[in-house]
């Protein structure tokens, strides 16, 4: 009589189980920020991945590529890590995401960095108002 041993196939689903459950939380990534609502036209999703730079409601900077996406980062540093971006990708586009609570200077300080750095066009995220 020949039975399939299937104690190796539920080790390695437990390794896998516990492979998943540490990578999961490294791969949802960001700044958490209280984006404002508008009733702005929905643009289709780029075939790339933008650069997203996060302004947060203490006013700090922060980027979605490079090393330390989770710490904040100076304008300065953040202009020339957009420069350096875009010599390497020309058609990146960049968007900025700005807590609702971050006063308008120091969003629109960031739009000007970004254009010393040869940033031409700058989206800003939005999101849509609560039905109802």
């Amino acid at each position: 009589m020949s039975d399939i041993n299937v104690v190796p196939y539920i080790d390695v689903m437990l390794v896998l189980l516990i492979i998943f459950m540490i990578t999961a939380p490294l791969v949802t990534q960001g700044v958490r920020v209280e984006l404002p609502k508008t009733d702005a036209r929905e643009i289709p999703p780029p075939d790339k991945e933008p650069a997203i730079i996060t302004v947060d409601a203490k006013g700090e900077y922060y980027v979605n590529f490079g090393e330390r996406q989770d710490h904040p980062i100076a304008l300065a540093a953040l202009a020339a890590r957009v420069l350096a971006m875009k010599k390497y990708r020309p058609d990146v586009i960049v968007l900025v995401k700005g807590d609702t609570n971050v006063p308008y200077g120091r969003v629109v300080e960031l739009m000007g960095y970004l254009g010393a750095a040869g940033v031409t066009g700058v989206g800003l995220i939005t999101e849509p108002p609560p039905k109802g």
